[in-house]
């Protein structure tokens, strides 16, 4: 299954790339419990974690949601023909994922809105894609909501020395500018509400301006929360952050706040990257949290 319904909304994912990031748990998550990853291992094996390499799996991947008669996209990815120097794995990457998403239903012309959690490499690069030697928007009819924190952040005009370092190289340029340049995005600042059941909220830690998506649609609650999680290993290690976290004391608090929310809601928690059934439900376990269940998509198969 690639759809579910959450109230009166449908979510879809649409894979762009499933496979290694060639990085070791202890790489990706510096300070997390090497027990964890033991413990976890029997389920954490192959979706999430290379059981002969012990190398992360990851998914990249959108979010396609249709809500009210619009369709949103919830993060686009790495896209075609970037030129990332400095991120190897994603380099001039030639995928179909334009045409997975059309056999999801979505032709760039029917996006309404572009949500991009955050600005980093793996969640703008379909913004936009190469026509001649330009860099145009892809969803010409689309509005693209990105938190003005984070804009600021990025832009190069202002000098900030982020964490990634040179590996966000390119990114403003060719994935976020043209779009701005278009008259395509709207900044947002302290939150954004989208319709009667999409909330955007700042979640900063991971990035300055990284965001979060909340659904409320009937009794259905979810929360689409970005980078916060890269491994369900955080959901049971609430305190371990990826290494790409440019506030490393924001990020933990931030993902305790929304995994909490999510287990006294009720609500299904989706990460941007997770392989597997993409998306889980949690409860509280003590001062830490577990999962309670899984989201009916069915798992990836194969790598891409």
């Amino acid at each position: 299954m690639d759809t579910i319904t959450l109230g009166d909304v449908t979510l879809t994912r649409v894979r762009e790339y499933f496979g290694p990031v060639d990085m070791a748990p202890e790489v990706f998550f510096p300070g997390s419990p090497a027990e964890a990853w033991e413990a976890h291992r029997s389920w954490l094996v192959p979706d999430f974690l290379d059981g002969r390499t012990r190398i992360v799996n990851s998914a990249i991947q959108t979010w396609v949601l249709r809500s009210e008669g619009r369709v949103i996209l919830v993060d686009t990815g790495v896209g075609n023909h970037k030129d990332r120097p400095y991120a190897p794995v994603w380099n001039r990457l030639n995928t179909d994922f334009l045409g997975d998403l059309a056999r999801a239903g979505v032709r760039p012309e029917d996006v309404d809105i572009v949500i991009n959690t955050h600005l980093h490499i793996d969640h703008v690069g379909w913004n936009t894609y190469l026509e001649g030697r330009s860099w145009v928007p892809t969803f010409p009819n689309a509005t693209y909501l990105m938190s003005r924190a984070d804009f600021d952040f990025w832009n190069p005009a202002n000098e900030h020395k982020p964490l990634l370092g040179r590996g966000n190289q390119n990114v403003f340029e060719d994935s976020v500018a043209p779009v701005r340049e278009a008259g395509q995005v709207l900044l947002w600042e302290e939150g954004h509400r989208i319709d009667g059941s999409l909330r955007l909220d700042l979640a900063p830690g991971h990035t300055p301006g990284s965001s979060v998506l909340r659904l409320e649609s009937g009794s259905e609650r979810a929360v689409f929360v970005g980078d916060l999680l890269h491994s369900p290993v955080q959901i049971h290690e609430p305190d371990s952050n990826s290494c790409f976290c440019e506030d490393p004391a924001g990020a933990r608090a931030t993902r305790r706040r929304l995994l909490g929310w999510a287990a006294d809601n009720n609500a299904l928690v989706v990460p941007a990257h997770l392989g597997g059934h993409g998306a889980a439900e949690v409860v509280r376990e003590g001062d830490k949290f577990a999962v309670k269940g899984w989201a009916p998509f069915a798992p990836y198969t194969e790598q891409v």
